[in-house]
């Protein structure tokens, strides 16, 4: 892998690049200050990859103190640790001091933590090789102390030293790990990957927003089906989500999953995502979690009521690992919803109006496409529940409504669950486009309920 001197302060449409600008105007900085300063982690990693580069971070030998007189403006976003966040331009920089860290308590935070002016020993504290390679910020040249650059490209996660001592310092490294294997499309070191088949249970101690992110990156940034067979494989998946564990081996009617069991099946889907966001992603990994518990042998393979019992289930996971309220929402709506499908063709006007036209339709669909894909089932449901819906105009679909409750207020009906009632009708004889106007309306109230007492 050959140096290279990227950071122009134009990307390659010749646009502006405010994080290249700021960046270079941070190290320019810290360098006419007698500063060590150079662009570490990610961003080096990513751009050697020729992966597009959205952050940097920056670290040097200046002392907190002297980060602070340098950068007035910055914002102290770890002072236990050196670090400082400098935004500029609707953009952002990290910038944090050489530092070794001891005595780590709880298996995540470090209790001693010294300011170093040695580079090399502050790459030493850090993760895995290939998070650990520097660059120049003006020359574009790579430091690569600990053989990052070799693990590149070799494809490999390797974690730095003693790897059982590197996760016993962070157990969070452990998922970091799965991650980065599952992005880039690496192998764990096997050394690496034994120290995570011991660890693995030490996961339980890190808290559940930490895990969750984790998670969650795992099933969005790319290669969901990798990182989801080494979190089996490294014995972390039980730990983390010991219901998806549970799919493994719960088999399904040959006649509707060739494709094997509730796992790979899951997999299937997993594998077949494409940029998905979080909610579809976690609906994918879970539309199925009901199986486990509710599999009988019957006449067949059974899983009566699978959908409801797993929907309940998924609002138990993902409130367990703390993800937003409207996160929750959305993926146990889609996991309630995901076999309605079945029965499309046979709702009427009205109902399939209703059906289609709910928040997050778009995203129950594309669950509804993978899991036929995933079953190696051909698409023809989806394809007609697409049509018909294409085929509904928009005021059709979501029509202005013909009567509100202050109407029924002139029409001298009193306020009570009887108004709630006659609105929802005429909204349904609406849908079923049996009503047009406000007056075939007013005219449908007055015929199906008894005239309203003036």
């Amino acid at each position: 892998m050959k140096s290279r001197s990227s950071d122009l302060f134009y990307d390659q449409t010749g646009m502006w690049n405010p994080l290249t600008a700021l960046s270079r105007d941070v190290a320019a900085t810290l360098r006419r200050a007698g500063r060590q300063v150079f662009y570490v982690g990610g961003s080096v990693r990513d751009g050697l990859l020729g992966v597009s580069v959205h952050d940097r971070d920056l670290t040097t030998d200046a002392t907190p103190a002297e980060l602070l007189r340098l950068f007035p403006d910055a914002i102290e976003v770890g002072a236990h640790f050196g670090v400082i966040l400098i935004r500029r331009d609707g953009v952002e920089v990290q910038v944090a001091t050489f530092r070794t860290e001891t005595s780590y308590r709880n298996g995540r935070h470090p209790e001693l933590v010294r300011f170093e002016t040695d580079v090399q020993a502050d790459l030493r504290r850090r993760d895995f090789t290939i998070n650990a390679l520097l660059e120049d910020p003006f020359s574009g040249a790579i430091l690569d102390p600990l053989g990052g650059q070799a693990d590149l490209r070799a494809g490999l996660i390797r974690a730095i030293g003693d790897p059982t001592e590197r996760f016993a310092e962070d157990h969070l490294r452990m998922l970091r790990a799965v991650r980065f294997a599952a992005r880039l499309g690496f192998r764990i070191e096997d050394a690496t990957f034994a120290a995570i088949q011991s660890l693995a249970p030490q996961i339980q101690r890190i808290s559940a927003e930490r895990i969750r992110d984790e998670l969650a990156r795992i099933l969005t940034e790319g290669g969901a089906r990798r990182g989801f067979e080494l979190l089996d494989a490294s014995g972390l998946l039980i730990e983390v989500l010991p219901e998806v564990a549970a799919m493994k081996g719960v088999q399904q009617p040959p006649q509707f999953h060739p494709e094997g069991d509730v796992w790979v099946h899951t997999l299937g889907l997993l594998e077949r995502m494409e940029n998905p966001p979080l909610t579809l992603a976690l609906a994918c990994l879970l539309h199925d979690v009901g199986k486990p518990v509710t599999q009988t042998f019957e006449d067949r393979i059974r899983f009566n009521g699978h959908d409801r019992v797993g929907a309940a289930m998924t609002r138990r996971i993902l409130s367990r690992l703390r993800f937003p309220t409207e996160v929750i929402s959305a993926v146990e709506a889609m996991v309630d919803q995901h076999m309605r499908f079945k029965d499309a063709g046979k709702m009427g006007v009205s109902a399939f109006k209703r059906f289609v036209r709910q928040p997050g339709f778009d995203e129950l669909l594309e669950l509804h496409r993978l899991d036929l894909l995933a079953s190696e089932s051909p698409l023809n449901n989806h394809e007609a529940v697409r049509k018909r819906l294409a085929s509904l105009p928009e005021e059709q679909l979501r029509p202005a409504p013909l009567l509100t409750g202050r109407d029924l207020i002139d029409l001298g009906y009193r306020p009570g669950p009887a108004m709630g009632e006659m609105l929802r009708a005429v909204e349904e004889q609406q849908l079923e486009e049996k009503l047009h106007t406000r007056e075939e309306a007013i005219a449908y109230v007055r015929r199906v309920w008894a005239p309203a007492s003036t």
